[in-house]
């Protein structure tokens, strides 16, 4: 089931990230490459390398925007909460169910209410702007892939910006102005998106390694499940395939 959010945030922030990757892709063929190497093989090599890395950006970040992140399906029938309304706490059941108080349904455990999704939302960790979603159980994966390839984008236009001028020390003076400018805004791009997915990218795994997601954390809900490997807690994630196929956002994988 496809989602889309009309949260002004988010889109906002799809608009600067988009903005952003064409904007280094551009530099990268236009300014980089083609002034440098275009009559190589290596030329080449680099262009189609880069793009491949902007292609699985793009297919892991827009299936982490439209993938339903686990939203917890309301009742078609309507259920008796009159005691909740008369302020009444109606306590969880043995095997962890609870009840949301905005949806009015009762919720499976590690769920939580989103205030922007206003959903409950199954082992949600957190919103994030920058995919206009929630992140929770059945997009996770997609997230983590975004925040790798983001950061391998960072590292390889910041490589391919080191490797043009040693290439290329001869550059007229005209051209050498605007590509010294574009050269320098790519490099505070990728440092400030670079810098962002690691901080972003090490939580994630701290959580999933944890079995803690950052609402629980948040509030303090305390761990209180079955102490699995981690490879299993991974696999929770990323499904049953290989490992090789974890960073793969083309296909699905199933974690049951």
């Amino acid at each position: 089931m496809a989602v889309f959010r009309s949260d002004p945030c988010g889109i906002i922030c799809i608009i600067i990230t988009y903005s952003a990757v064409f904007y280094a892709d551009y530099v990268v063929i236009w300014h980089l490459v083609i002034p440098a190497m275009s009559n190589t093989l290596w030329g080449t090599f680099c262009v189609i390398l880069f793009n491949l890395i902007v292609f699985l950006m793009t297919v892991s970040h827009m299936r982490a925007v439209l993938s339903d992140p686990g939203i917890v399906p309301l009742p078609k029938n309507g259920l008796d909460f009159s005691d909740l309304h008369a302020g009444r706490t109606i306590p969880n059941t043995k095997d962890g169910w609870s009840v949301c108080n905005k949806c009015e349904t009762y919720r499976p455990p590690r769920a939580h209410h989103c205030r922007i999704c206003r959903r409950c939302i199954r082992k949600m960790d957190h919103h994030c702007p920058w995919i206009n979603n929630c992140v929770g159980e059945l997009n996770q994966k997609y997230f983590i892939q975004f925040l790798f390839y983001v950061g391998m984008a960072s590292c390889y236009a910041t490589t391919m910006v080191v490797t043009s001028w040693v290439m290329d020390p001869n550059v007229t003076s005209t051209y050498k102005h605007t590509k010294l400018i574009h050269s320098v805004i790519l490099i505070v791009e990728c440092v400030l998106f670079g810098m962002f997915v690691i901080a972003i990218g090490c939580d994630q795994i701290s959580s999933i390694l944890g079995d803690e997601t950052l609402v629980e954390q948040v509030k303090k809900e305390g761990i209180r499940r079955e102490k699995k490997s981690m490879y299993s807690l991974l696999q929770e994630v990323f499904g049953r395939g290989h490992p090789l196929g974890w960073l793969c956002p083309l296909f699905t994988e199933t974690s049951k």
